[in-house]
């Protein structure tokens, strides 16, 4: 079993999405046990208080380490701890599918300006990011990585087969695209070769449509080359 902890200000914003579809089901399958800590239950105020000013001046607050330290103590956490952060790495299937076999794991959800240094430093052991862009907080972004990594998990998903041909599970390609019934709706067409009954043709169809996609995308993105 897969043990999830997530470390954030605000354990509700967990409680309807983990209890739906994928999480959910993986839950019940015994695949997963989710354990959500309110990091304000590590403070010692009577504001039960996780920021404060940042040294050297600026704007924003910043979230103070002793909550943090305290908070994945308690776990007893082992690695990895990942801090979601706007500096890290960008997340990707093969961090979904190096979590999900692994025993633990534990996400660090910052918000306000940041999250003081010594917290990426000296507990995470690595930061991850969605992407070039931030949001108000790491609570979306920890519950994607949930999401994206228990569905990998057995009992989460009815057809796990499907799984191995979702996008980026073969290294940074996409999928072909998929069509289902009716073959023609308001004129639109299902592609004949899928009609065809022909698996081979089907499959190297396939290959070609996701080869293209793949290589569109990486033309899109920058600093990459198709």
């Amino acid at each position: 079993m897969l043990r999830i902890n997530i470390v954030t200000i605000f354990p509700d914003f967990f409680a309807g999405p983990l209890g739906l579809s994928i999480p959910a089901r993986a839950a019940a399958a015994g695949g997963v046990e989710y354990r959500v800590v309110d990091l304000r239950d590590f403070t010692h105020d009577r504001h039960r208080t996780v920021d404060d000013y940042p040294y050297g001046g600026g704007p924003g607050m910043v979230m103070k380490p002793g909550p943090f330290f305290e908070a994945v103590d308690s776990l007893g956490a082992t690695s990895p701890i990942v801090l979601m952060s706007a500096r890290g790495r960008r997340f990707a299937q093969h961090d979904a599918v190096r979590f999900a076999a692994g025993a633990e794991l534990t996400l660090l959800c910052g918000h306000y300006k940041d999250v003081d240094q010594r917290v990426a430093d000296h507990l995470a052991t690595e930061e991850l990011s969605l992407g070039d862009f931030v949001l108000t907080g790491g609570e979306p972004a920890a519950l994607a990585v949930v999401d994206a990594t228990v569905r990998l998990l057995p009992g989460a998903m009815s057809d796990l087969e499907s799984a191995y041909t979702d996008s980026f599970w073969d290294a940074a390609a996409l999928s072909a695209p998929s069509f289902t019934r009716p073959p023609e709706y308001r004129g639109l067409q299902v592609p004949e070769i899928l009609l065809s009954g022909d698996h081979a043709k089907i499959a190297a169809w396939r290959a070609e449509q996701a080869a293209r996609l793949s290589s569109r995308v990486a033309a899109d993105e920058p600093g990459k080359t198709p």
